[in-house]
């Protein structure tokens, strides 16, 4: 624990697009030295998913704590339009509801460093509330002494992408290496039973397990790094991915492949050293365990639940979704227990393999389309290449790991598919606020007109003035007040301040009062409501005599 009011410190390390193909997890061909004894030193989670197969929708319900069809989140790269289908409703950025907020905001009103290095991708502007730190050199390094602190690192080079290029690696390491070559031999590597066993399926697999050791690089990197600065024993670690690995019917699908991720939690004091759990986990309940483990009680409307400790309660079910993915609509709703996955397809009369530019250029996607256009495609290899799908299926996740046994209408399970199905209902009836709503209506209502609403600009109230009330936001000098009060109109909004005169100013989350110093104090706010435009800045100068 830290010095400062006993609060423990926190590190998070997020990978792209990784399922558990590590050798904690029994993989003999993966080589994650440092991601194994880290799991030696945890506890590793067997059942572990995300909310959804893609990432903003997935990374919009860890920040959150919230699932994406309830805040409008649920449908994938909103943000900018598609050149190849302009007509979709988009740019938009979600407008949840008024008090939905990042989950550290919680956590930085109670005294924490925040920082996240760097990706976001919510479906929504990350809120400059959210972070004291955002961006490529944010490090829990640069907190005031003793101060506890909440570390996101995010690694983007298991990517989907890096299995056919190096467009991260360009972007993001200029002077890297690309088109290393392989150190993993792909005559060892075993592809899914539902995909191409051929020569390129076999390298693009073989670089995936080349990148996951380089993943395992950076994370004995951090953990080092916690050595080093005596922070080791007091820190505690989780190591997540916002989804599956990025291969056909794995990424943006409701599948194992697609949602299940390894999670990793080192924990000292409160979890055994190399325990394995098969307690059920979704990804929507690792923030509610951080602010637990904080001391601060979750907010009730979050859906997530502490995933250990003494708030936290076993999971009977998770939940996760399919909507709109790139160029693409679809909508498919999945619930899983430890054993079963019951799926609900609510377009049986699409194709399972629909359009989506960005994933077509995966070299097992290209494989897949050879054989078959060649004639050769047999058996389940040609389960993603249906031309309709069953409106329901089931699987029995334990006996038939790649879920390719289709069990519903089987009538020896028919009291497991209704059990299921029951609980989807339920969850639907809390849950899935958006999504049997156009997309289209959906936006309309969260941006009238089409135009993003704005938050109002923060009041600035003077606190033992001899001048009256309120003070407006356009800026003056004001005598004799001891502290400051800031508001906004805007329901739902957080407020940023500083008192930096410079471009770029580090920005504090406000909680109550600012006690002014003797002199002249120049204040600076910025009001944020998650979806909105962030609020012009409004500032005021005061001066209190010695």
């Amino acid at each position: 624990m830290t010095a400062k009011a006993n609060k423990p410190n926190i590190l998070w390390i997020s990978l792209e697009d990784t399922s558990p193909r590590f050798g904690c997890y029994g993989d003999p061909l993966a080589r994650t030295p440092n991601i194994d004894k880290l799991a030696g030193q945890g506890t590793l989670y067997r059942h572990a998913y995300a909310t959804a197969g893609v990432c903003s929708s997935s990374r919009s319900a860890v920040i959150t704590g919230m699932y994406p069809t309830a805040i409008g989140t649920h449908h994938m790269r909103t943000e900018h339009v598609n050149p190849h289908t302009p007509e979709l409703p988009t740019p938009y950025l979600a407008v949840p509801p008024a008090y939905v907020k990042a989950f550290t905001e919680y956590l930085r009103a109670d005294g924490y460093f925040c920082t996240n290095n760097w990706k976001t991708d919510y479906n929504f502007g990350s809120p400059l509330t959210a972070w004291d730190e955002n961006d490529r050199n944010a490090h829990w390094r640069h907190r005031a002494p003793d101060q506890p602190f909440f570390a996101v690192f995010n690694h983007l080079l298991t990517h989907e992408s890096s299995m056919w290029g190096d467009m991260f690696r360009e972007k993001l390491y200029p002077d890297q290496e690309t088109n290393k070559p392989l150190m993993t031999d792909p005559d060892q590597v075993k592809v899914p039973p539902y995909l191409p066993d051929t020569p390129k399926s076999h390298a693009s697999l073989a670089k995936y397990y080349d990148l996951i050791e380089e993943a395992d690089r950076f994370v004995g990197h951090l953990l080092q790094q916690l050595v080093e600065d005596g922070l080791a024993e007091n820190t505690i670690v989780f190591l997540w991915s916002d989804h599956g690995e990025g291969l056909p019917r794995a990424k943006r699908w409701p599948y194992d492949a697609g949602i299940r991720v390894p999670l990793i939690i080192r924990c000292p004091g409160l979890l055994t050293p190399g325990e394995v759990s098969d307690q059920l986990v979704s990804l929507i309940d690792l923030g509610p365990t951080v602010l637990s483990l904080a001391g601060i009680m979750p907010p009730r409307h979050l859906a997530g639940q502490p995933i250990f400790g003494g708030e936290a309660q076993p999971r009977d079910y998770i939940f996760a979704t399919r909507d709109r993915y790139d160029e693409s609509y679809d909508m498919v709703r999945a619930v899983r227990d430890r054993r079963f996955k019951y799926i609900r397809n609510y377009h049986p009369e699409k194709p399972y393999l629909s359009w989506v530019r960005f994933s077509h250029q995966h070299p097992m996607f290209q494989e897949l389309w050879r054989l078959q256009l060649a004639g050769q495609l047999e058996g389940d290899k040609q389960l993603l290449m249906q031309n309709k799908r069953p409106p329901e299926e089931l699987y029995d996740c334990e006996n038939d790991p790649y879920e390719i046994r289709n069990l519903a209408g089987d009538p020896a399970y028919k009291e497991t598919l209704e059990r299921l199905s029951t609980a989807l209902d339920g969850w639907r009836d809390r849950y899935d606020v958006w999504g049997d709503v156009p997309e289209a209506q959906m936006v309309a209502q969260m941006w009238p007109g089409g135009e993003q609403p704005q938050t109002a600009a923060p009041l600035f109230i003077p606190i033992n003035s001899t001048l009256p009330g309120m003070i407006p936001s356009s800026g003056g000098e004001y005598q004799e007040p001891t502290a400051v009060f800031l508001h906004c109109a805007t329901q739902g909004a957080s407020i940023a301040y500083t008192t930096e005169e410079c471009e770029e100013p580090r920005w504090q989350l406000y909680t109550g009062p600012i006690r002014l110093n003797p002199g002249t104090t120049l204040l600076r706010a910025k009001a944020v409501r998650i979806g909105y435009k962030d609020s012009e800045e409004a500032s005021a100068s005061y001066l209190m005599e010695a």
